[in-house]
């Protein structure tokens, strides 16, 4: 472990809802949720009221009836996403992105030039807000897990430093709620051995995590717990996968919902795995209900696909099973599509079955070729003239509303 805290996590507070009241400034200072049928993200005003994302639209109006509902400028969250990670690259080449609003960054290579970590973390504050605009959270520390635990405590606006010899201190009164990897179930799980913070887990014993939690997930944490934390970060992550998901609100489960959903899921997915020359080979859907509860299901292919109607179909079939195995459930609030065991592109085959019955989905088939020289036309005329040039007029006429990519489960990540 290094001996000074020199890694930096910086992310942006609120980020969408601060876009938003960015983009418009009589937002600013007002309860305002980004969303419709479900919140998809929250200003600091409108979780003062218990606002929360992945709420429902008509509870977050209960709670703040005052709360002001926003569509959501997808390409401005990118394009000033994106603008926040070059401040960081200003400084180092040592940064890590690990989403639309967040990275990692190793400043101990720059020191000489630009000061000590915290100085170098209150100029890329400065600068944030001066140049876009936002506000942004950064946390300093000798490991990524405690320098994001660290940012956390920051928000909102603010910069927290852990210097060495003060991170078992600094941490053990925490909530475990704080630590990377504990999501609600996790937590609650704790807590029925009474492990509410960060401290109480450290002094846990080994066998009685690996009982709850597993073997695997409980050294884990136990390690972290002790800022036993040895991973560098990784300037060029090689995606392993590409996903994407909608949130429905409340929806029924019926072919006009989703069809459709599913059509502009595999459009999103199926045309960033063109543009990298990476097909895959597993497809799997998840499938959430009324009640929150949640259903995977996944299968392999022989060949790698990525082709949007053959993702689109494949995905169909997965979710029918889904809704087949679960008859009672009438009523869906998310869908998501992703593929994995991305390969290498090569030339399409064509004598090799996809182990599917239909054989239209064969990349090397006929129908399979007409589909993916259509997805190709479509991928040149969107670099043209932008995303939403052309596209599939099922999803144009019915989809509802849906979530990109950029949107994680904002319930699960309310910093």
């Amino acid at each position: 472990m290094e001996t000074t805290a020199t890694i930096l996590h910086a992310d942006l507070d609120a980020f969408y809802a601060s876009v938003e009241q960015l983009l418009d400034p009589t937002l600013r200072g007002k309860p305002i949720a980004v969303g419709g049928g479900v919140v998809l993200a929250a200003s600091y005003e409108a979780r003062a009221f218990g606002v929360r994302g992945g709420m429902p639209g008509r509870k977050a109006r209960e709670l703040c009836p005052q709360l002001i509902f926003v569509g959501g400028n997808f390409s401005h969250y990118q394009r000033l996403g994106d603008a926040a990670i070059k401040v960081l690259d200003d400084f180092t080449p040592v940064v890590e992105r690990i989403s639309i609003d967040e990275a990692f960054a190793d400043v101990a290579g720059c020191t000489h030039l630009f000061g000590s970590p915290r100085e170098i973390a209150t100029t890329i504050r400065g600068r944030v807000r001066a140049e876009l605009g936002l506000p942004i959270s950064i946390g300093v520390a000798r490991t990524k897990h405690l320098a994001k635990i660290a940012s956390q405590v920051a928000k909102p606006d603010g910069l927290v430093v852990v210097e060495p010899g003060t991170e078992l201190a600094f941490m053990h009164d925490l909530p475990v709620s704080l630590m990377w990897g504990v999501g609600p179930a996790t937590r609650a799980r704790l807590a029925e051995i009474g492990v509410e913070t960060i401290g109480e887990l450290a002094r846990t014993h080994s066998g009685a995590l690996a009982r709850l939690l597993g073997p695997a997930a409980g050294e884990k944490l136990a390690a972290l717990s002790w800022n036993r934390d040895p991973r560098k970060l990784e300037t060029k992550r090689r995606a392993h996968s590409a996903g994407a998901q909608s949130a429905l609100g409340q929806k029924p489960a019926v072919a006009r919902v989703i069809v459709p959903t599913l059509l502009h899921l595999a459009d999103r997915v199926a045309s960033r795995l063109r543009a990298k020359n990476r097909p895959g080979r597993t497809v799997t859907v998840r499938v959430r209900f009324a009640d929150l509860s949640a259903v995977t299901r996944s299968i392999t292919l022989e060949q790698p696909i990525s082709a949007t109607a053959m993702l689109a179909e494949i995905a169909g079939d997965l979710v029918r099973g889904v809704l087949a195995e679960h008859p009672r459930e009438k009523t869906i609030s998310l869908l998501a599509i992703s593929v994995s065991h991305l390969e290498e592109s090569a030339e399409l085959q064509l004598d090799l079955p996809l182990g599917l019955a239909d054989e239209k989905r064969r990349p090397g088939s006929q129908k399979g070729l007409a589909r993916f020289g259509a997805d190709r036309a479509i991928d040149k005329i969107r670099q043209r003239f932008g995303k939403q040039a052309v596209g599939y007029g099922t999803v144009a006429l019915e989809a509802a509303r849906s979530v990109p990519d950029a949107f994680r489960e904002l319930a699960e990540k309310e910093l």
